[in-house]
């Protein structure tokens, strides 16, 4: 971590922090998951949580990651992305963490994929039904099933999610296509936005 870097400030954080800290202490991946899922739904209707204003800004091309949080005794992380119309990931996972999801405003398209074998440096997936985040909704991953997409499903608004990482979110596999369903993986280095 930057050691320089001050996650900002917002109305509310502290109320956040401490409801996401409870969640953290529930035990086994299971129950802190369903706990954050929980969390997650009261703070984005909560009106004492307000994100900063940065979070609400997209970003040229690619989507906009900005963390919001580091516990440094529970050892989890928050990140905010802002998604503009249509922008999305490519097929990753969650270097081995659970996550937990929440839609802040918009709407999201979450597609899982399914590993179903791996040879060398070639790993094959199938897509899964899409999921479907409005506004308020939350869902998590824990691995070994952590393979997604996620998508902004409007062509015209941005939508804004917050992820609860089991730790810090530095970095992924990314899943390039080879074609019929075949993937190759590379490690990508994943930035943090001011």
């Amino acid at each position: 971590m930057d050691l320089h870097f001050t996650p900002p400030a917002f109305r509310g954080k502290d109320r956040l922090i401490t409801a996401l800290d409870a969640a953290v202490g529930q035990g086994d991946a299971e129950g802190i998951t369903h706990a954050l899922q929980h969390t997650l739904r009261q703070a984005i209707h909560d009106p004492e949580i307000e994100l900063p204003s940065c979070v609400h800004q997209p970003l040229q091309g690619r989507y906009a990651r900005r963390e919001l949080h580091r516990s440094t005794t529970l050892g989890y992380s928050v990140i905010a992305m802002c998604w503009g119309p249509g922008q999305g990931t490519p097929l990753h996972d969650h270097d081995a963490m659970w996550c937990v999801e929440g839609v802040w405003r918009g709407d999201l398209q979450v597609t899982p994929y399914a590993l179903l074998e791996q040879r060398g440096p070639r790993w094959r997936f199938a897509a899964q039904p899409v999921l479907y985040g409005e506004t308020g909704s939350a869902g998590s991953l824990i691995p070994p099933h952590e393979y997604h997409t996620l998508r902004n499903a409007s062509s015209q608004d941005i939508a804004v999610s917050l992820h609860v990482y089991q730790g810090p979110m530095e970095r992924s596999t990314v899943f390039d296509p080879l074609g019929d369903g075949w993937y190759q993986p590379r490690v990508q280095e994943l930035d943090r936005d001011s």
